[in-house]
C-alpha cells in the first residue's frame, strides 16, 4: 500500500453530470479497472442531510436536487482527511427512508479518489479539491428513463412519484444548478451510452498519474 501525506497526497478525480447520465457507472467501472488497491469511490449522495426531525411524508416533499440538501462543507472536509492520507467515517444514506442509518463506513485513503455526485462542481470548497474535472452529457430523455428505472428498481419508488419529482425539483434544478457547472469542466463525454472510449482515456490517464505520482 502507497503510504499517502502532505508530501504525497492523492489524486481526486471528479466525474459530475445530470441524473441518469452514468456517472455512477463510469466511476464504478474506472475504480474496478485501476483496483481497490490504488482508487476508491466516494459518492456524494451518501452525505444527503439526516432528516430524522421529519415525518416519512414530509421528507418525501424535500426538494433533493437543491444544493442545500447536501453536506458538502462534511463531505469537503472527508475529502481533505482522505487526500491526506487519514481514514474517515463515512455516513451511509438510506433512500427508501430519506435518513441516514445509525452506522458508518470506515473509507481508507487510496493513491486516486474518485467522486460522483450531481453536484459536485457547485461549490468552490469541494471543486477546488478535484484535479481533474469530468462532465457527462447525455441527452434530458435518456437521463429521464434512466433514473425512472433506477428509482423504481433500486430505491423503491413507484412511477407517479419519480414524475412529480422529476417534473417538480429534477429539471428545475439541473437547469439552475448542474448544466452550468459544465463550465468547471476539464473535459465533456457525450453519453447516449455508456462510452467505453471515455474509461479507456480515464484509466489511461490514471495509469500514468500513478507510475509519475506515487
Amino acid at each position: 500500500m502507497i503510504k499517502l501525506g502532505p508530501d504525497n497526497q492523492s489524486y481526486v478525480v471528479g466525474i459530475g453530470g445530470g441524473t441518469g447520465s452514468g456517472k455512477t457507472t463510469l466511476a464504478g467501472k474506472l475504480c474496478e479497472r485501476l483496483g481497490e488497491e490504488n482508487a476508491l469511490l466516494l459518492q456524494h449522495d451518501s452525505y444527503y442531510r439526516d432528516l430524522e426531525y421529519l415525518t416519512y411524508e414530509e421528507r418525501c416533499e424535500i426538494n433533493f436536487d437543491h444544493p442545500d440538501s447536501l453536506e458538502t462543507d462534511l463531505f469537503a472536509e472527508h475529502l481533505t482527511q482522505l487526500i491526506n492520507g487519514n481514514s474517515v467515517e463515512m455516513p451511509i444514506y438510506d433512500f427508501k427512508t430519506h435518513r441516514r442509518k445509525t452506522e458508518t463506513k470506515l473509507v481508507e485513503p487510496r493513491p486516486i479518489i474518485i467522486i460522483d455526485g450531481i453536484l459536485i462542481y457547485v461549490e468552490e470548497c469541494l471543486r477546488d479539491q478535484i484535479e481533474l474535472k469530468v462532465f457527462l452529457d447525455a441527452a434530458p430523455d435518456l437521463r429521464f428513463i434512466r433514473r425512472l428505472k433506477r428509482d423504481i428498481e433500486e430505491r423503491g419508488r413507484d412511477v407517479d412519484s419519480v414524475i412529480h419529482q422529476y417534473q417538480s425539483t429534477v429539471k428545475p434544478m439541473h437547469d439552475e444548478f448542474v448544466e452550468p457547472t459544465k463550465q468547471y469542466a476539464d473535459v465533456i463525454f457525450p453519453n447516449s451510452y455508456f462510452n467505453k472510449k471515455a474509461l479507456s482515456m480515464l484509466v489511461y490517464k490514471m495509469k500514468v498519474v500513478l507510475e509519475t505520482h506515487f
